[in-house]
């Protein structure tokens, strides 16, 4: 089966085309998809060049390029189609059922859908992202205006989540790695028993935990499967006895993690 080069096109970061084509393509299994991104294109001229590139990627892999817009200028769309591609629109399949329900017609402006309007939604992305770096790993142990504080073993996804939910949400959150002295105890470190009520853990299968360490500390302790097993079923009891939710990241994406700690916590809109 030839390889289909899928374009994810926008005259903004084009981070909006990505996750729903992506949501999309996951639907359809055993095919193999060469994915780009194409962002910034706001002029005829830089939509001329993405056109060549995904025309060029089309008969490089002897297959039609599927391409995934959200560039709203209509002649910019017509020159995007004659690449020969699939163009999906992302907003098309809206836009009249919408002029129709508001009773006026849309007035489509490039990078408006990315444009700065609330400064203070802003902000508070960006406080909540500069507090998950600076208590990033148990950096900085002051947890009194977290709003979330995952909780787990080296390696198990807690950075990444604690971006995102940052960057998604503008949620404070913080996380604290078991250090083996913690595992030794095999009791919650007091310096968080004080706030039990934003702890939430992560865990992870051992042979994965594994894998991620080994690529880390190639050939250390802390890479072996014993060490990650031995890691994993302390904290996993610990959580248990602690009555602290917990998920598993194994098979979870960061997504699917931070939507189910939104949801757990049951934090409002206010805070996003």
């Amino acid at each position: 089966m030839p390889i289909r080069p899928v374009f994810f096109v926008s005259d903004g970061t084009g981070i909006t085309a990505e996750t729903i084509g992506n949501s999309l393509l996951t639907q359809f299994a055993g095919i193999d998809f060469e994915r780009q991104r194409l962002p910034f294109v706001d002029t005829l001229e830089k939509v001329r060049q993405a056109a060549e590139t995904i025309r060029v990627a089309g008969e490089k892999h002897g297959s039609q390029p599927i391409v995934v817009n959200t560039i709203v200028d209509s002649e910019m769309a017509r020159v995007l189609a004659a690449s020969g591609a699939l163009v999906l629109d992302v907003f098309e399949p809206f836009m009249p059922r919408l002029e129709q329900s508001l009773g006026q017609p849309w007035t489509p402006t490039v990078g408006q859908a990315h444009a700065l309007v609330d400064f203070e939604a802003y902000e508070r992305r960006m406080d909540a992202t500069n507090f998950a770096l600076t208590h990033d790993d148990g950096t900085d142990l002051d947890y009194d205006d977290a709003d979330v504080l995952l909780v787990g073993v080296s390696r198990s996804g807690k950075t990444p989540t604690c971006l995102y939910l940052a960057l998604h949400y503008s949620l404070r959150a913080a996380n604290y790695p078991l250090t083996p002295e913690d595992l030794e105890a095999d009791r919650l470190p007091e310096k968080l028993r004080r706030h039990r009520r934003k702890l939430f853990g992560l865990s992870i299968d051992p042979q994965r935990l594994q894998k991620i360490r080994e690529e880390r500390k190639p050939g250390s302790r802390y890479a072996t499967l014993e060490v990650c097993r031995r890691e994993v079923a302390i904290a996993e009891a610990m959580f248990k006895r602690e009555q602290i939710p917990v998920l598993s990241t194994t098979h979870t994406s960061i997504e699917e993690i931070a939507s189910k700690i939104v949801a757990q916590f049951g934090f409002r809109r206010s805070h996003f």
